[in-house]
């Protein structure tokens, strides 16, 4: 739909019922109109966690609806497991969205978090005039993550989600965050498990590198 500083934008999504073919390149169905900086193989689908709404709808006393910012899939945890958030979720894990035994059940790869930019203010900034909502998500580190697709399949509403690898459970998202963000400098044992993580997109990877204390 036409957006604020471009001619078009893809970032508000709607829920959709019926069940959509998932590739390499993401949902068949979903759109990004800027394909520079969104979009492809390493941002094929967007997750974020709905507790992203909650806070912002209560630092700020609004009520933007879940699908404002651009994400693809939410989640809602049963059985008293965690929910998937910044905390929770690492990079290299991979989801199967869909039933354990199920060959077209589509299976994700977390391989980087979203990085916030101008288009949340612009999109929130529809319905409020708080400033730079972008800056404060930046610093919460509640910006949602991007999935490479492991296996094509099939995508739908209600799908159970089961975490079926989880190759580096030390780097969860909210560290990384914290480690990227810092002004602050890290020994080398402190960053190097980091660059050994083949899936981690390597622009992250380049920001860890310069993180590292030189003696």
């Amino acid at each position: 739909m036409p957006f604020t500083r471009e001619q078009l934008s893809a970032i508000d999504k709607s829920p959709i019922k019926a069940p959509v073919a998932v590739n390499f390149m993401g949902l068949i169905t979903d759109e990004q109109a800027d394909r520079k900086h969104h979009g492809g193989p390493l941002k094929a689908v967007h997750q974020l966690s709905t507790a992203t709404y909650d806070q912002i709808n209560a630092e700020f006393g609004l009520k933007v609806r879940i699908g404002t910012l651009g994400e693809n899939l939410t989640t809602e945890a049963v059985n008293n497991l965690p929910e998937m958030t910044e905390a929770t979720v690492c990079i290299g894990d991979v989801f199967q969205y869909g039933d354990i035994g199920t060959s077209d059940s589509v299976q994700l790869r977390l391989v980087q978090p979203r990085r916030p930019c101008y288009k949340i203010n612009d999109q929130i900034g529809q319905f409020t005039k708080v400033p730079n909502i972008a800056s404060w998500i930046t610093k919460q580190g509640i910006s949602g993550w991007y999935f490479e697709v492991a296996r094509d399949g099939m995508i739908d509403a209600n799908l159970p989600v089961y975490l079926i690898e989880r190759p580096y459970p030390f780097a969860n998202l909210k560290t990384l965050w914290q480690l990227a963000n810092t002004k602050e400098k890290f020994a080398a044992e402190t960053i190097e498990p980091w660059l050994a993580i083949d899936c981690l997109e390597e622009s992250w990877k380049t920001v860890l590198k310069k993180k590292i204390q030189q003696n």
